[in-house]
């Protein structure tokens, strides 16, 4: 009886071990990466926390631009307002025209010198020119920049941003499991911020439950994001249209779908995302292209509504593209007309998408906080200054938590079995978000070739792996 006791006791000591190992090796990827990856998801935080309120800022910055004093009942022409534009900028061309649905809304004709494009805004009663401005040149696309690619741009920049993404998703995974309840608890310090703490304890509420609370939402961000990045968004464009979930051959209504090289986010402005990479057809041969007012008279046939542009025909095969990129997904649609006969060649609208561009598109509108107006604005700003929330106190807790001279991270696990079982669980995540899986191999062939040959640099990484209580 003794022996089968002390049998049941050496099985839960080991179990115990393997479960503590197991929480160590978990805590110490979730220290690393949150000490390496925190800063990028603060700019990221704070950058994508301004930009949700562009149509605000840029209403405010750009009145007097945007706006004219008095709506009366005639408006002129699109034709009349592109000839007064191009009588102001006659080295310029014009590329395309919007046109709002409030009344009081300047018309925005879009014009290309050479590389530089601008948008010249327009009184749509009097034809007065209220200024011209270059997207690029707008405040809101400082922090556009500065949240796909830390200002510096680049390729490499844009991945960095991915790549600070995709381990976000990681630091809350990990996150998770360490705030998990083993215990009965009370929901003071798992539920609850215990307020009343002091010092890390406080620290460490004040950082876990924030997060266990917010942590839903955040991955909601993270993920709406990802079909906008390099290699992710390649990566999920290339799944919706192989599996038929982006744009449905259906689609292509009155032709079959052109072999063109040129695709509508070429040759048009205010594109959905679903249907950038559609490839655009030609227009029959003729004399004589259609007016302005032709096409919008096809826009309003077909029920497209305000705001939506009319991409002018590039050359004499080109198509006049009508699009209109919704604050409201379902909105959407994208039509190309032929130029000289007026024949509707392709039509998608938002129920045309596939299920994947379908979900894509109502979590990009998400993203931008357009999906259900001030409100999604509101949500996404407190999900931001919660990452921001938690990524500073994060830093607080470790300050508190670091001896003098050390690094302040946990001590490895003794278990090598378990450290290399996470280890490729955590490769195998590389196969979802390629970005991570490369960061992986880096990492460790970094150690493997390079640190593990060079003693000063290997002491002191050896320093830092087994620091810790």
């Amino acid at each position: 009886m003794e022996a089968i006791k002390l049998v049941s006791r050496l099985e839960n000591k080991k179990s115990r071990e393997g479960t503590h190992s197991i929480y160590q090796t978990v805590w110490r990827w979730h220290f690393y990466a949150g000490i390496i990856f925190a800063p990028f998801l603060i700019i990221l935080a704070f950058s994508g926390g301004v930009y949700l309120f562009k149509p605000q800022i840029e209403n405010v910055l750009y009145k007097d631009l945007y706006y004219v004093k008095k709506a009366l009942e005639k408006e002129l022409t699109p034709t009349e307002l592109v000839n007064k534009v191009k009588k102001q900028y006659p080295k310029s061309t014009v590329t395309a025209v919007k046109s709002y649905d409030d009344p009081k809304r300047t018309a925005e004709i879009s014009i290309k010198n050479g590389e530089s494009m601008n948008s010249v805004y327009i009184d749509p009663y009097n034809g007065k020119i209220h200024g011209s401005l270059a997207e690029e040149k707008k405040f809101t696309e400082i922090f556009k920049k500065l949240h796909s690619e830390l200002i510096v741009g680049g390729t490499f920049a844009n991945r960095l941003v991915e790549l600070a993404a995709c381990w976000g998703v990681i630091l809350l995974g990990t996150g998770l499991y360490i705030w998990w309840p083993r215990n009965k608890q009370s929901i003071w310090g798992t539920i609850l911020p215990r307020f009343s703490a002091k010092g890390r304890t406080f620290w460490r509420d004040m950082h876990a439950v924030p997060a266990f609370w917010v942590s839903l939402g955040i991955l909601l961000l993270i993920a709406t994001g990802l079909p906008w990045s390099g290699v992710m968004g390649e990566k999920i464009n290339k799944m919706a249209t192989s599996t038929n979930t982006g744009y449905p051959p259906f689609a292509f209504n009155y032709m079959g779908k052109p072999e063109s090289e040129v695709t509508t986010k070429d040759v048009a402005k205010d594109v959905p995302w679903a249907t950038e990479n559609q490839p655009v057809p030609a227009s029959e041969k003729g004399k004589h292209s259609l007016t302005l007012e032709n096409v919008r008279a096809i826009a309003s046939k077909e029920k497209i509504q305000k705001p939506y542009s009319i991409s002018l025909p590039e050359g004499a095969k080109g198509v006049y593209t009508i699009s209109t990129s919704s604050p409201n997904p379902m909105k959407d649609a994208t039509l190309n007309i032929d130029q000289y006969n007026g024949k509707v060649l392709t039509d998608v609208r938002f129920h045309d998408y596939g299920i994947m561009a379908k979900l894509i598109s109502l979590g990009l509108a998400f993203h931008q906080g357009t999906l259900f107006g001030l409100a999604n604005q509101i949500v996404g700003l407190i999900l931001c200054l919660g990452l921001i929330g938690i990524a500073l106190s994060s830093y607080i807790m470790w300050r508190k938590r670091k001896p003098r001279g050390k690094l302040g991270s946990i001590s490895p696990a003794k278990s090598r079995k378990v450290t290399t079982i996470i280890f490729f669980i955590m490769l195998s995540m590389g196969l979802v978000m390629p970005l991570v899986g490369i960061s992986i191999v880096v990492v460790f062939l970094l150690d493997w070739l390079i640190i593990k040959r060079i003693e000063p640099l290997n002491a002191w990484l050896n320093y830092i792996r087994n620091d810790g209580y």
